[in-house]
């Protein structure tokens, strides 16, 4: 049994939002502990879920995930329950998480994982570390979060920015490869580019002129390579030109936040 998830893109989707909000957030060494948590957390819950899948199958073999599972999961709380320490409000994130999870855990027992509202789910986990992570680096010991009234607008506008970037990344991989044969995910996925172009202009306004339109261009490259891609580009190069376009928006937001 693999240790690490072959879900390479997966990986993309998990650093994104960290290192988008520590552009516009005071550095703190409990970001350590949430960033080894939340990357540790994706091979345990990935495996959990292929011990779901498993069990569901004609010819169940669970003991084949025993010890990278039992390994992920301790690596996880050997991370996780120093962070639970130093920030007891996350009890309440993990809740949040767990119940979303919860979700992943139905779509895997159904060995339908490719859904498209299982992947929204994971978008929004992926989008909802953005405020997160920022109310770690900003928040202390105690059993309350940060109010949310406290986060700053450039917060919620990274966040709003990751969102349309995961959505629409998650819509352009699935056109080219596991949707390919259907001609309604290449126009979707266009459509979105699309929009996502206009979208960022206004998030460049909310975030402030003239600084805040460096965020347009990391969606004016995924509008191209939209219009430019095929299906018959190999899955690495997919993914790199996925790559670059996250590496433009951390870049931005860097700049931006200048």
């Amino acid at each position: 049994m693999a240790w690490i998830p072959p879900q390479h893109g997966a990986w993309a989707f998990l650093g994104l939002p960290v290192a988008v909000a520590l552009t516009v957030s005071p550095w703190s060494p409990v970001i350590l502990l949430l960033a080894a948590t939340w990357v540790a957390a994706y091979p345990a819950s990935y495996l959990t879920l292929a011990v779901a899948r498993d069990r569901a199958s004609r010819n169940p073999r669970p003991a084949r995930f025993a010890r990278p599972l039992a390994t992920w999961w301790l690596i996880v709380l050997a991370a996780g329950l120093p962070l639970l320490a130093l920030r007891p409000w996350l009890a309440w994130v993990a809740a949040l998480y767990t119940a979303a999870f919860v979700v992943n855990l139905a779509y895997a027992r159904r060995r339908d994982e490719r859904s498209l509202v299982n992947d929204a789910v994971f978008i929004v986990e992926c989008t909802v570390m953005v405020p997160v992570t920022w109310m770690v680096a900003v928040g202390g010991q105690t059993a309350a979060p940060p109010p949310l009234s406290d986060i700053p607008a450039q917060v919620w506008v990274l966040t709003a920015a990751v969102a349309l970037l995961l959505v629409g990344s998650t819509l352009h991989v699935k056109s080219l490869i596991r949707e390919r044969a259907d001609a309604r995910y290449s126009r979707v996925s266009r459509g979105t580019a699309v929009v996502s172009v206009g979208a960022s202009v206004g998030l460049a306004v909310w975030w402030g002129l003239p600084s805040g339109l460096l965020l347009v261009a990391p969606f004016g490259w995924f509008a191209i390579r939209s219009f430019t891609a095929s299906a018959s580009m190999r899955p690495a190069r997919i993914g790199m030109v996925e790559l670059v376009g996250f590496l433009l928006l951390v870049a931005a937001a860097a700049l931006a936040g200048r």
